[in-house]
């Protein structure tokens, strides 16, 4: 049932974004490539052969968007830093890129001078090209220090300002989709091996970098450093079933607990453990496919963590499933369990995003029983739509937001130590291998308009009361606020219509009319040369 209430006050209200999905002008001033960059330019690996190469132009629209943060009164702003940008090989004693450095100093300072604060996470997704060339990217220990240089240099120039530093954004994905299925960048497929050995190298990064920061900059900064893990929710298919409660503790041990356990508790989850050793002896090897970490690196890393960022967007219903023995291995068959979902949730988006509201309650309450109630903050939350035609008046959004959030809010009654929510996202923007054809943004972007002007949907006007209320009042006030988001979205999408008509036009102008103006001199030409011969 639905809870009318607020949060407690402080609570922080914002939304988010990445450097790869918004900036585009990926080779302009001095930016470096990254693998981004490389796999989008390979044909066939994005749907429809779309790139971030421009993207919603951030890099060229900071002062836009900081008003469009403004109109929303969010606390926080998420963003990301590019690797390539303020570092174009990846490499310190290389090179550093002043202009780039200077565009996120500029970003910050914006932000700041409006009362928004910056949440900066270092790493999503954008590894420098360079470095994947040379070593193999996270399949290589010689990231840990590569990537320790960069987080010290940003801690060096921005520090001093930005006070909540991310060190990555769901490597989950990173290590899963691009080093096990090749979905995403840099697209090996090095199945049953490559994904761990990312993780273990993007895990021992993370210590090494929140030491840095504890031992050199944390006393002069006083900031925190955290990790931001996304998750879904597994809920067993039979509650009474003890196979399908193991196998649904399983799905969260897989995602979550990868990457939670060792900064919580010092090592992988027994069961992760247990079944990549079983699974490997099975296939004759003499070590498991799962790397382990040495007495002192347990230490090292357990611990290494002043708040938890946690991404959440569904739930799966989850069932034991014994994959027969097979020679290749895979992390998907690693952990025997089965993925289903009720045709009754609503999915108006891309078929994997289901929304389920009371799962995210759930993940919270196992976040605080399993990793002793850490500062949590909500970190990506969201729904896409999938429609190609312009969908102003997202109802869908509104329900998804209303939902979501309202777990959170029963959650902290819960006493879950939540302290601020970020909704996923500010814009529409590139969505990695699915290109522009899924669209996460509280705010619409006319990609074929050329200065990709930005329109407001009704979860906009939406959000912004419910961070105005700091909750949900009472049921009368929260059903107005729907009802008025719907009515000013109406009044948007005729301007909308208005705009792509005279976009339309303007494109009719630039390139028909040359055509046709082009076609008429070749055609006098002919019809002269004609005339010459005849009267020659």
């Amino acid at each position: 049932s639905f809870y009318y209430g607020t949060f407690p006050a402080g609570f922080l209200w914002g939304v988010g974004s990445s450097a790869y999905q918004t900036e585009g002008a990926w080779d302009k001033d001095g930016k470096g490539p990254s693998i981004w960059d490389a796999f989008t330019h390979r044909r066939g690996k994005v749907l429809r052969n779309e790139t971030g190469d421009s993207a919603c132009d951030g890099y060229h629209r900071v002062k836009d968007d900081i008003q469009l943060l403004k109109e929303l009164k969010v606390n926080h702003y998420l963003l990301s830093i590019s690797w390539p940008r303020i570092m174009p090989t990846g490499i310190k004693a290389e090179q550093l890129n002043e202009k780039g450095i200077q565009f996120y100093n500029d970003t910050i300072n914006s932000l700041l001078e409006n009362n928004i604060t910056p949440i900066v996470s270092l790493y999503h997704w954008d590894l420098p090209q360079v470095l994947q060339e040379r070593y193999g990217g996270w399949q290589n220990i010689s990231m840990i220090n590569y990537f320790n240089d960069y987080a010290n240099l940003c801690f060096e120039k921005f520090g001093d300002r930005v006070k909540h530093w991310i060190t990555f954004s769901n490597p989950w994905a990173v290590a899963e989709k691009g080093y096990e299925t090749g979905e995403h960048a840099p697209g090996l497929k090095l199945g049953g091996c490559g994904a761990y050995k990312a993780a273990h190298h993007i895990i021992k990064t993370h210590a090494k970098v929140w030491h840095s920061y504890n031992n050199t900059w944390r006393r002069e900064q006083r900031g925190m450093v955290g990790i931001s893990l996304t998750s879904g929710w597994g809920e067993p298919v039979d509650p009474h079933s003890q196979t399908d409660r193991d196998a649904a503790e399983r799905y969260i041990q897989f995602h979550l607990g990868w990457f939670a356990n060792p900064i919580y508790r010092g090592d992988y989850p027994e069961v992760m453990k247990n079944y990549v050793g079983r699974k490997s002896a099975q296939q004759g090897l003499g070590t498991s496919r799962l790397p382990t970490f040495s007495v002192q690196e347990k230490t090292y890393i357990k611990g290494t963590s002043d708040f938890l960022g946690i991404g959440h967007f569904t739930t799966r219903y989850v069932l034991q499933k014994n994959f027969p023995f097979l020679q290749v291995s895979s992390y998907h068959t690693d952990h025997d369990l089965a993925e289903l979902v009720d045709p009754n949730w609503p999915a108006p988006g891309p078929k994997w995003l289901y929304s389920v509201p009371w799962g995210f309650r759930r993940l919270l309450n196992f976040i605080k029983t399993q990793y002793g109630n850490p500062l949590i903050y909500v970190t990506e939350n969201g729904m896409s739509e999938t429609v190609q035609c312009p969908q102003l008046c997202d109802e869908w959004r509104i329900q998804y937001l209303k939902g979501y959030i309202n777990e959170i809010l029963k959650a902290l009654n819960d006493g879950v130590n939540v302290r601020g929510y970020t909704a996923w996202s500010l814009l529409d923007k590139f969505e990695w291998d699915k290109g522009f054809s899924e669209r996460f943004g509280l705010y619409h972007i006319d990609f074929k308009n050329k200065n990709k002007p930005r329109y407001p949907k009704a979860s906009v006007d939406y959000y912004k009361k419910i961070i105005s209320a700091n909750g949900f009042p009472n049921p009368r006030e929260v059903e107005n606020w729907h009802r008025k988001a719907m009515d000013t979205c109406s009044a948007t999408h005729q301007h909308l219509a208005a705009d792509s008509l005279i976009t339309h036009m303007e494109m009719v102008t630039e390139i028909v009319l040359p055509t046709v103006f082009t076609l008429c001199i070749l055609i006098s030409i002919v019809l002269l040369i004609f005339y010459l011969r005849n009267h020659s």
